[in-house]
């Protein structure tokens, strides 16, 4: 009895520090590898879905310029409500954090996460039911928004170390630290040039995850459709809500 209560009471804490706003380089990490996992996944559903990464911000603004020239006013159209839905993500984060953070609520971050998580929810369980012309607008839009509003909240979390959405910054990263490692320096009387190991090992877990991601995603989707992201918003609900129950329990004291 007693080991079950200490094992509740450690599943609590940890809850309470993952999504909190006192944090480790651990936790970041943690939280940042469950993003880039769901970051993946939302990615590619969109791909196989409406044929746009909803993630990939720069092939979507390559994309609006290429049209400006070539013709396509549909792809116009797709690409501005992409680049919109995601800077409007990105700033409902910022809404969301900063109204959190002038209140010293624990849950500043997990606010922004919870919202994250409805939205996934919510898509998985009803985009198969969407029978409107264009419901490809719509889950461009969600996609779009969902990916900027996490974007920024791993942003936020990490001082702008971490991005889950972003993998050529993070390959871009994973070269020069590779670069570091292979270096042989030659001129004496100088420091050595020092990979970043931790810095590499993170990298390569993220991208990892977003790759894995992408692979469910695509898979999942091809098999059961738009609830294939149902189980991840579940889990992001459960890491998030801690903090939240706890701003609750003391709002509810006060």
């Amino acid at each position: 009895m007693l080991e079950t209560l200490t094992r509740r009471a450690s599943l609590r804490e940890y809850l309470l520090t993952v999504a909190g706003p006192d944090r480790s380089r651990r936790h970041n990490l943690q939280l940042a590898g469950l993003l880039a996992l769901i970051a993946g996944v939302l990615n590619s559903v969109g791909f196989v879905a409406v044929a746009v990464y909803t993630s990939h911000m720069t092939g979507v603004t390559a994309t609006i310029a290429d049209h400006l020239v070539l013709g396509g006013a549909a792809a116009i159209g797709i690409g501005v409500l992409a680049v919109v839905s995601f800077v409007c993500g990105a700033m409902a984060c910022a809404i969301v954090f900063n109204w959190g953070r002038r209140r010293g609520l624990r849950s500043r971050y997990a606010n922004v996460l919870v919202v994250e998580a409805w939205l996934v929810l919510l898509f998985g369980l009803l985009a198969e039911q969407l029978r409107w012309e264009h419901r490809n607008l719509v889950f461009v839009a969600v996609l779009c928004f969902t990916m900027g509003l996490q974007n920024a909240v791993i942003t936020k979390i990490s001082d702008a170390q971490i991005r889950t959405t972003h993998v050529t910054g993070m390959v871009t990263d994973i070269g020069i630290e590779l670069g570091k490692l292979a270096y042989r320096p030659r001129t004496p009387g100088l420091p050595p040039v020092e990979a970043d190991l931790r810095k590499l090992g993170m990298l390569a877990m993220l991208v990892g995850l977003f790759f894995t991601g992408g692979v469910v995603g695509a898979f999942g989707y091809l098999q059961i459709g738009f609830p294939v992201v149902i189980p991840l918003a579940l889990v992001l609900l459960a890491a998030a809500s801690a903090p939240v129950a706890a701003d609750l329990r003391r709002a509810l004291r006060l």
